[in-house]
């Protein structure tokens, strides 16, 4: 895609949701809707935003027994992702089943290791290794499961990328040189995860918190 940008959109209003994607529409190349804004706007939420004109991500981490999962892969069919992510931790049989039951055209990635997420969370959880272990294990677990993609932080794109030539790469945590890191522990800039591989960049507060979100927009895309 010629602008890799997808503004990550969690607005609590959809008036004011649908008004900033209109506004940064420009200088991005599509609009991330998370869990947050489903589960508060649903279809007709989508809908709405889709009317911008911009392709659709899905951010809904899908995480369940694989014929739940399938389920719920069909039935938001009608809002027309672009791209939609599933949990690499629910297995393969699940992410098989997922893409399997996704609509044609719509790019099915699996969440690796959250970037709000670093190696003493990982042991908490009782998983032995580094991030970039962990990543990679689950990449590999995607990969064979026929997925389009992963999504993984800037730090191991790189390493991914070499490993799964032809793969859709989405990086999310992204911060402009400078910018306050907020929640996010594993955070590279937008030019470096381009440089590296990303496929897509998730950009969210940095845009939609800045005083200026269309000369915000402006200054990342032209960091590209």
């Amino acid at each position: 895609m010629s602008n890799p940008i997808f503004l990550a959109l969690d607005l609590p209003r959809l008036d004011a949701a649908k008004a900033l994607a209109s506004k940064v529409k420009a200088h991005v190349g599509g609009i991330k809707l998370g869990l947050e804004f489903f589960c508060a706007h649903g279809h007709h939420g989508v809908h709405e935003i889709a009317q911008v004109g911009l392709p659709i991500f899905l951010d809904l981490k899908l995480h369940d027994i694989p014929n739940t999962v399938a389920a719920a892969m069909q039935a938001i069919h009608v809002s027309e992702p672009a791209i939609v992510t599933v949990h690499a931790s629910g297995g393969r049989h699940m992410m098989e089943d997922a893409k399997a039951a996704a609509a044609e055209g719509t790019k099915v990635v699996a969440v690796t290791m959250l970037t709000s997420l670093d190696e003493r969370d990982l042991i908490r959880t009782g998983i032995a290794g580094s991030a970039h272990d962990q990543v990679m294990r689950l990449a590999d677990l995607a990969h064979e499961a026929g997925l389009d993609g992963i999504v993984c932080s800037g730090h191991e794109v790189g390493a991914v990328h070499k490993q799964w030539k032809d793969g859709f790469f989405v990086v999310p945590g992204l911060r402009p040189a400078g910018a306050s890191v907020g929640d996010q522990k594993r955070v590279v800039t937008p030019r470096k995860a381009r440089d590296d591989g990303a496929s897509v960049l998730v950009i969210g507060r940095p845009i939609s918190r800045a005083d200026d979100p269309v000369q915000a927009a402006r200054d990342i895309e032209a960091t590209l």
